[in-house]
């Protein structure tokens, strides 16, 4: 046992671990204070609905356009200045979410947490994939995604503990571990010796040059509408399946709630298993297989009458979300020219136009069809979404020349 634990931290860059570390730390931080965000401005500040709704969209707005920004920066002046300029202001707009007043405070703030996330997160894997062989990319995006999910499934239960003794102070007690972490990675950047590693570019990028390569690569246009559609089915799991279990199902509110806890305990239980199987395959072989579950999740959502079915079907969603999700990060890998893998892991974030399209799709069949039409419709746009990776993958074998194995995850 002590062999195997020497071997796997000598198998990575010791930056790697401290990411992966700092991403259990930062997300359960973040899921402390984050989802609480609109009770919080409902209770102690003056805001309609429309408009708290309004305020908690704008960072994904903002992130979307950030993160090709984000990522754009950090290939030309290095990975190490935007990913701590990103954390240490990211730590301040916590804090000003504990201490803000008025609406438009909080609206200003939205927009940074929004930003500041699509500049660290994009760069943050960017940087991994540059310290990480090839053939160990998908184990390293994996153990990054079982980290998010360590601290998803910790934070809410801290932030609802933290939340009964005063609103504000989830966001502050946010903000102090974001500066903590950043400091302490600062010191761990300049130890290990980053900005040589960082240094090293075979061009020099500017937003025009990039906007140029991304425009014109076809293979990603393709990745990105699969993304989208990809995103379109994933986000009915934060928003309408949430309204199908509570109007559909006795205690529905309990049985989400059980649901939620679910997910994130089969991704930590099965990311590690599933990443092996994965890595022996093509990054498209894991997303086809990842939708295919994510179909089969969605079809037993909709034909479920009661908890057990809902939980299962749970399940098997979330084992679409273990291979999508490090797979789809392969992908990138893969696509991005030498050079340029921060500007194309940040311009990733423009699929998350999905996320924005498929709550409104999503409620408009939820009304109008029922719970049942609403996800069988989503299962088939999970499956449709393969079309356009497998297209983007056979437009890059024609553009470079290579063969499908330089899309396999190991």
């Amino acid at each position: 046992m002590i062999n195997r634990v020497r071997s796997f931290f000598q198998s990575y860059h010791p930056i790697v671990h401290s990411l992966i570390c700092g991403t259990v730390l930062a997300r359960a931080a973040d899921s402390m204070s984050m989802p609480f965000l609109a009770i919080y401005l409902s209770r102690h500040v003056e805001m309609s609905p429309a408009l708290i709704g309004v305020t908690i969209g704008l960072g994904p707005v903002a992130g979307t356009l950030g993160g090709f920004v984000g990522g754009t920066l950090s290939d030309r002046f290095g990975r190490r200045k935007v990913m701590m300029s990103a954390l240490y202001v990211w730590g301040l707009v916590f804090l000003g979410f504990g201490l803000a007043t008025k609406p438009w405070m909080f609206m200003i703030l939205a927009m940074l947490n929004g930003l500041c996330r699509s500049f660290f997160e994009p760069v943050s894997q960017a940087l991994m994939a540059d310290l990480t062989e090839p053939e160990r990319r998908f184990r390293v995006f994996s153990l990054r995604y079982t980290a998010i999910n360590i601290g998803v499934s910790v934070g809410p239960l801290a932030g609802a503990l933290f939340g009964l003794a005063a609103g504000w102070l989830p966001f502050v007690i946010t903000g102090l571990i974001y500066l903590s972490y950043a400091s302490v990675l600062n010191l761990l950047l300049n130890r290990f010796g980053i900005r040589q590693i960082e240094g090293q570019k075979k061009e020099h990028v500017t937003f025009r040059s990039a906007l140029h390569v991304i425009v014109h690569d076809s293979a990603f246009r393709l990745y990105i509408l699969g993304g989208m559609f990809t995103a379109i089915g994933y986000s009915q799991m934060n928003v309408t399946l949430s309204q199908y279990a509570e109007h559909s199902f006795v205690d529905g509110v309990t049985l989400f709630a059980w649901m939620m806890s679910v997910n994130a305990l089969t991704v930590i239980a099965f990311q590690m298993p599933l990443a092996k199987w994965a890595e022996k395959r093509t990054a498209l072989a894991s997303i086809a297989v990842g939708n295919c579950f994510y179909a089969l999740g969605d079809v037993g959502f909709a034909l479920a009458g009661g908890w057990g079915t809902m939980i299962f079907s749970m399940v098997i969603f979330t084992i679409g979300e273990i291979l999508t999700f490090p797979a789809g990060s392969v992908f990138i890998d893969r696509l991005a020219p030498e050079g340029m893998r921060g500007t194309y892991f940040g311009a990733k974030n423009f699929s998350n136009v999905g996320q924005f399209l498929g709550p409104w799709l999503g409620g408009m069949l939820l009304v109008a069809y029922g719970g049942t039409t609403l996800f069988l419709t989503m299962a088939f746009v999970s499956l449709f979404s393969t079309v356009f990776y497998w297209a983007g993958q056979r437009r890059y074998e024609l553009n470079t020349g290579q063969s499908i194995h330089m899309l396999r995850g190991a």
